[in-house]
């Protein structure tokens, strides 16, 4: 600007037709003002002249032309930028070298949008989503199975086991009986409703019963000693015309000598050996 003032500020010559610049209220020629307070641009280190337009960031100063991104060299000016360890970026290099990547679509994740992080991974906001309903995550409980995320809902749908007894959601431990899973609850006896969990049971028409419960519904009668004959007892039984035995019960009416393996003769409902049978 032309000078309204009489002298520089500091070096008292006349400033009449001259341009000048104020600070303070004080004018100053343009050699004084630029050896006095002029910045230093950063990326070339030579004085900011009174005549040049000044960029500043962080208390740092460029010319309008030093004003680029460090790695492709384009101009910062009014343009968006991101700074790594005092290094000013424009947003795509500042991208490929620091940014995330998307675990699902693996693109970068630009300064600035809105990222989800769960187990040490990044994802785009729209990418994080259930695999099955594709309805957005966010901060929902979530369950992961081969990499991929899913609500809770469609978790339980798809993979979920669910009680062979209350049809409900089996979301820890559980029993498995002829390939059926069952809460440990559930899994009672089908007759008095005993829990079987660790303890012996029969299973018939996939459901489970207590020994004494099955016996008394289903297990055969020893026609000797009336006892249930069950798979839990004695390993032999013997089964002749509709009749049952325990392999120990199963021994001559007359003289008590066993019969299993050996001839025998039936009298009514009486089974005797050999030799009692022809005495």
């Amino acid at each position: 600007m032309t000078s309204s003032h009489a002298d520089c500020r500091y070096c008292l010559q006349s400033l009449r037709g001259r341009k000048y610049a104020l600070r303070d209220e004080n004018a100053y020629c343009v050699p004084c003002y630029d050896s006095l307070y002029a910045n230093l641009c950063e990326e070339c280190k030579q004085p900011i002249q009174c005549s040049s337009k000044d960029l500043a960031y962080k208390g740092r100063h460029w010319h309008e032309g030093c004003f680029k991104c460090a790695k492709c060299s384009r101009s910062l000016v009014e343009k968006p930028f991101a700074a790594k360890d005092e290094v000013l970026l424009c947003t795509e290099c500042y991208s490929d070298e620091y940014s995330s990547k998307c675990f699902h679509c693996q693109k970068t994740i630009m300064p600035g949008s809105r990222k989800m992080e769960f187990k040490g991974s990044s994802w785009h906001e729209s990418c994080f989503v259930c695999q099955y309903c594709r309805q957005p995550l966010g901060t929902k409980p979530l369950i992961t199975k081969d990499n991929e995320n899913y609500c809770v809902p469609c978790f339980e749908k798809q993979f979920a086991h669910h009680c062979y007894s209350c049809k409900k959601v089996i979301t820890s431990g559980g029993v498995t009986c002829h390939d059926q899973p069952w809460h440990k609850e559930c899994f009672v006896c089908a007759g008095c409703k005993i829990q079987l969990y660790g303890q012996s049971f029969i299973s018939k028409d996939e459901y489970p019963y207590c020994v004494d419960c099955f016996s008394k519904l289903y297990a055969k009668k020893c026609a000797t000693c009336k006892k249930p004959i069950t798979a839990l007892g004695s390993a032999k039984y013997i089964s002749f015309e509709e009749r049952q035995w325990h392999g120990e019960c199963f021994n001559c009416a007359k003289c008590s000598v066993s019969l299993v393996g050996r001839e025998f003769i039936t009298r009514q409902d009486d089974i005797l050996c050999h030799e009692c049978g022809s005495a």
